[in-house]
């Protein structure tokens, strides 16, 4: 498995792995809003000094994503952070996630923030255990109840 930036050609395969995890655990996508920024990645997160990533297997399916996203000059946000089924259980949530943490300070950010929600159990406990911490903010999207940040 290989990391690789994702460009706007990945939208159908990148909504294909998203929208059915979400709904998984009850959540619904909402590519009017909240995924919105799928719609121009390369613009959205390119062009405003971020990254967004896919991890892909040896027949280059994408089984995974990852994005970083500039909020401040010194804070930026974790987005679209999702690991498919099948490549779930042989460590590539923590590859998905130290890659987001190594290009967040290759790009001068300080702090990182994200939001999540309580039903994505996996997803929480991960972030817990890179040191994320709860902390009142803003929640943009409705399907997100829970803020975290982590000093860089």
């Amino acid at each position: 498995m290989r990391f690789r930036n994702a460009n706007n050609a990945d939208r159908k395969s990148i909504e294909g792995l998203i929208f059915p995890i979400l709904e998984s655990y009850g959540l619904k996508p909402s590519p009017e809003s909240t995924d919105s920024d799928l719609a121009d990645i390369e613009s959205i997160y390119f062009q405003n000094g971020g990254i967004f990533d896919v991890l892909v297997n040896e027949e280059n399916e994408i089984v995974g994503t990852v994005a970083v996203h500039r909020t401040e000059d010194e804070l930026c946000e974790l987005r679209k952070m999702y690991l498919s089924k099948t490549a779930r259980g042989h460590g590539n949530g923590k590859r998905l996630f130290s890659h987001a943490i190594d290009e967040a300070r290759k790009l001068g950010y300080k702090r990182i923030w994200l939001e999540t929600a309580d039903a994505l159990v996996e997803a929480k406990n991960l972030y817990t255990a890179f040191g994320f911490s709860p902390f009142e903010g803003p929640h943009q999207s409705p399907r997100c109840d829970l803020s975290m940040v982590l000093d860089l």
